[in-house]
């Protein structure tokens, strides 16, 4: 594949592909996506089967969609496998093995403007768009949760939607008092989920329960998608990849907080009515030090 390619996700090319494939080779895409990117890595001749397809059709798809040839699309897989199931540990020698001599600083910065050129490329506007707006009708209510190290996103976005809106539910991290949660939630609600590398599985079992209720769930991930996007009706992929053992919430922050401009500003008389009556209580309560 060209160099451009490379910077996607197998699942982006089936995607992009979709469109010129032929009637069989659509059901083998649909099989290859629906237990992504699981449903690729048997043989060549179980991934037909499990298709309803003929090995020349898996040859023939994998071809068109850019791959030397099934091998090829095979090891991308296994790349991406490897990478959504790396520990920092793995994650701190991969990059430790090539980094260049250059200050963290640096090296740091680079990945960050790679990483938002990327994550732009990706985003479409007028999807982002409707997103903002299902979060900003205040006829339904907003459920927010995040994982271990995306929990702080869940709250920072949550902490300002209080100030804009009413109706806005932090859930809580226990997954086990989760039912509890999905037992308020009714049809048209908005589910807003994050959910990065090293997946969380209660993730997906609460986005479930939450689309079977009629949840709208609007899915912040990374650049290979957690598999609560099979359950999403809003996806949207930021990269997360800097010369560290961690992963980088950067990309993700800034599309939180894009996201909070466009919902404040959707109703912003109403939003700032909401700010003047919270900087009065504010002010009574003397939580905020005043200029002398």
């Amino acid at each position: 594949m060209n160099g451009n390619a490379t910077s996607m996700t197998v699942s982006d090319v089936i995607n992009a592909h979709f469109a010129a494939l032929t009637r069989a080779e659509r059901r083998l895409a649909e099989t290859l996506l629906d237990n992504y990117p699981v449903s690729g890595l048997g043989s060549i001749t179980t991934v037909a089967e499990n298709a309803g397809v003929s090995t020349p059709t898996v040859a023939r798809m994998v071809q068109k969609l850019g791959f030397r040839g099934f091998p090829d699309f095979q090891a991308r897989l296994h790349q991406e496998l490897e990478a959504t199931i790396s520990n920092p540990i793995a994650k701190h020698d991969r990059w430790a093995a090539s980094a260049p001599g250059t200050h963290t600083l640096n090296r740091f910065a680079d990945a960050i403007m790679g990483n938002m050129r990327q994550t732009l490329s990706q985003i479409e506007p007028r999807e982002f768009d409707a997103a903002a707006a299902v979060v900003a009708d205040r006829k339904r209510n907003v459920y927010l949760v995040g994982g271990r190290i995306t929990r702080s996103l869940a709250d920072y976005l949550f902490t300002h939607l209080q100030v804009i809106r009413t109706g806005v539910t932090r859930i809580a991290v226990n997954p086990s008092s989760w039912p509890h949660y999905v037992l308020d939630m009714k049809q048209g609600d908005v589910l807003i989920l994050f959910d990065i590398r090293r997946y969380e599985q209660e993730m997906e079992t609460l986005a479930r329960f939450a689309r079977e209720r009629g949840v709208e769930i609007i899915l912040f991930t990374d650049q290979w998608g957690s598999p609560v996007a099979k359950s999403s009706s809003k996806v949207f992929r930021a990269q997360i990849e800097v010369p560290s053992a961690w992963d980088s919430s950067v990309m993700l922050l800034f599309l939180v907080e894009a996201l909070i401009e466009a919902v404040q500003s959707t109703n912003w008389d109403e939003t700032r009515d909401r700010m003047k009556t919270l900087e009065g209580l504010f002010d009574s309560t003397r939580i905020f030090r005043k200029p002398v």
